[in-house]
């Protein structure tokens, strides 16, 4: 049975100079941690202890250099010599382990043949100097292999492939709500209402964590020549020198894929500059690049300092992974972190909740990479910038409630239509409720609202007794609705006509009202009680415009005032029903050319508001006229009087609330 036809995997469990047993496993990509130990004289020397995959091939060449007698002193230290690379110009212009195999074995078995000799009573200077040439030599060719067989990392796959493995989330990051596509937003100053190889496993337990995805950023061969390397110089004392090598090269290349994935170099000073706008794509970007780092290149970096380091000193491989990310997670954390204590205003509330719910995800990923004493700072700085991101959402909510009802906004909305304000806070709330699973862990507090005993006219009242049962985010946001209603009686009093001040509150307080019932989540978060109490507010205030603008109109069309009696006659006075006459047409024309350049956006609620004048207007007008057309029609001139037919009064409230003016006076019935 051939290894070749097999394929099988060489499995050196142990050896002796005279005899060494061989066991043949299936070839598999077959990750082993074991140690192979040369028995010699009375002395045992480490072959190696490694956790990796190795090929036959790759077996047998470590092992040949062992079955090989030891070598003499004198011929080690003219090893070490013909490759020191200050004496030779053939020793500088070429590096051994990117050369001949054997070359590198035999140079190795040298520095091991020194290595003994230094443990001798006299140690000569000769033999002092070849140590320090071979160090040299060997961090040399450690950097080297380092920068030659760095595999390229591409992240934009690792970005795609982090996509796949994500949970899904609380958010997926919905739209601001000024970009509601329906609801275009005005600037006002206050709110700032904007327009708007496979992955390998080795020996720890975080490789069991689904959304950690290492990668191989060496070459296994290469990575075998660098633990040997570490080994001798780990063990002649440049453990300093190997550490400073190792982090040097790997952070450069931890730089150049922070480049890639769009991370940059910002102070937080830097960051905090930046305009929101800038930011806001920032953040997106750095969410992605954050789970690509934390995930994939963390996660084999640390996965390649434990294949190169573990068992070569104490806590070495912890020393060189800190040594290589330190830095650069520094500096990817330094970003969150200047987004959570930067000034705070309502429009940035979604992107630091999703930055929150980023990090939150990542924590355990966090924990599990940086488990170590050494790397304690990173998991500190991380969980600090997510305890500070909450207290953010919390601070920007209240922020927020208030800076709805200090509005300051005086000026009246023409036509009585929505309210910028209106807009905004009612799409803010809307991806409020889209938060709901991350706030509802962040907000633990009901709102402070007004007491009706607190004698401050300028905050409103809210029972909070009647909302027992709600969670204190859904209070939050019914306080919210309470304080924007709050505003908009306000604002409603800078009409100078009572009729549009009542159509404005309608319109708000209707819009309020479709945007709860339009979104489920929001609609269960308000519950139906209090949308109930705001459907009654909208429809009161339609009935007190209607009083406010019909009543007097309607009162020309009453018969008190009309009949007369006594003396030598009885009957209706021609003259008072023509003065009747021509203030009912005064009156409506006046209400017609002012009211059709009012506004109901809905088109709903606009069509019922003008079937409900017409249910009040129309059959009074027709009782009207039936009873008293006859006293006008037989005196002079009564197309002066009798204006407007029935069907004339009809289309004409069609007119109403479209928002733009009459092209022309009503149609007369003579015409």
């Amino acid at each position: 049975m051939s290894v070749t036809q097999h394929k099988s995997l060489l499995f050196i469990s142990s050896f002796h100079f005279s005899t060494y047993r061989i066991f043949l496993l299936p070839q598999k990509p077959t990750f082993f941690h074991t140690s192979l130990f040369l028995h010699y004289s009375d002395k045992s020397y480490l072959f190696y202890s490694l956790s990796l995959s190795f090929s036959v091939s790759v077996c047998l060449r470590r092992l040949i250099p062992f079955i090989m007698e030891s070598l003499p002193l004198e011929t080690a230290e003219k090893i070490i010599l013909r490759w020191d690379s200050t004496a030779s110009e053939d020793a500088r212009d070429k590096m051994i382990f990117s050369g001949d195999r054997d070359e590198a074995d035999l140079y190795l078995q040298a520095v091991d043949e020194i290595q003994r000799s230094l443990s001798s009573v006299s140690v000569s200077e000769k033999v002092n100097s070849a140590i320090q040439i071979a160090m040299a030599r060997l961090e040399d060719e450690f950097r080297n292999i380092l920068i030659s067989h760095t595999n390229p990392f591409d992240p934009t796959t690792e970005d795609e492939a982090s996509q796949t493995l994500d949970p899904p989330s609380s958010s997926s990051s919905p739209k601001h709500p000024d970009n509601d596509e329906s609801d275009e937003v005005t600037q006002t100053s206050l709110l700032r209402f904007n327009s708007d190889g496979a992955a390998s496993s080795v020996t720890g337990s975080y490789r069991s964590t689904s959304s950690i995805r290492e990668i191989d950023l060496i070459p296994s061969d290469a990575v075998y020549d660098l633990r040997c390397i570490a080994e001798r110089m780990v063990s002649s004392g440049y453990l300093r020198e190997c550490i400073q090598v190792y982090g040097s090269v790997r952070k450069s290349s931890v730089d150049a894929s922070f480049r890639k994935l769009g991370i940059e170099k910002l102070s937080i000073g830097d960051v905090q500059r930046l305009q929101w706008e800038q930011l806001e794509n920032k953040i997106r970007r750095w969410i992605r690049a954050a789970k690509v780092c934390v995930r994939t290149l963390f996660a084999s970096e640390k996965k390649l300092c434990e294949q190169i380091f573990d068992g070569v000193g104490t806590s070495i491989d912890d020393a060189c992974f800190m040594e290589t990310v330190k830095g650069p997670a520094i500096q990817l954390f330094n970003f969150a972190e200047a987004i959570s204590i930067s000034r705070r205003s309502p429009e940035k509330l979604f992107k630091i909740l999703d930055l929150h719910d980023a990090l939150t995800e990542l924590m355990p990923d966090i924990d599990v990479v940086f488990d170590s004493k050494s790397s304690e700072t990173i998991r500190v700085q991380a969980a600090e910038i997510l305890s500070r991101l909450g207290e953010a959402a919390r601070g920007i909510l209240s922020e927020f409630e208030n800076a709805v009802l200090k509005e300051p906004s005086r000026v009246p909305v023409p036509g009585g239509t929505i309210h910028p304000l209106t807009r905004y806070v009612m799409n803010y709330i809307s991806l409020i409720s889209d938060y709901k699973v991350t706030l509802n862990e962040l907000i633990v507090s009901k709102p402070s609202t007004g007491s009706r005993y607190s004698g401050d006219p300028g905050i409103p009242d809210l029972d909070l007794s009647e909302f027992e049962e709600k969670t204190p985010l859904d209070v939050h946001l019914i306080w919210i609705i309470v304080i924007l209603q709050f505003n908009l009686d306000g604002k409603s009093k800078h009409y100078k006509d009572a009729s549009l001040a009542h159509l404005f509150v309608m319109n708000n307080v209707h819009y309020i009202v479709q945007k709860v019932r339009g979104s489920p989540e929001l609609r269960e978060m308000i519950g139906d009680d209090y949308l109930k109490k705001l459907t009654g507010k909208f429809r009161q205030a339609a009935t007190s415009y209607q009083r406010a603008t019909w009543v007097r109109v309607l009162y020309c069309l009453r018969d008190e005032g009309l009949h007369v009696s006594g003396g030598f006659s009885s009957g209706v006075s021609k003259s008072a029903l023509r003065e009747r006459f021509k203030a009912f047409n005064a009156m409506f024309e006046e209400v017609h050319r002012t009211q059709a350049v009012w506004l109901i956006p809905d088109s709903q609620l606009r069509e019922e508001l003008r079937i409900s004048i017409s249910e009040k207007l129309i059959p009074a007008y027709r009782s009207f006229l039936g009873r008293f057309r006859s006293h006008i029609e037989s005196g002079r001139h009564p197309e002066n009087y009798i204006k407007y037919s029935v069907e004339d009064l009809e289309d004409a409230v069609l007119d109403f609330f479209e928002g733009v003016p009459v092209s022309q006076h009503l149609r007369r019935r003579s015409e």
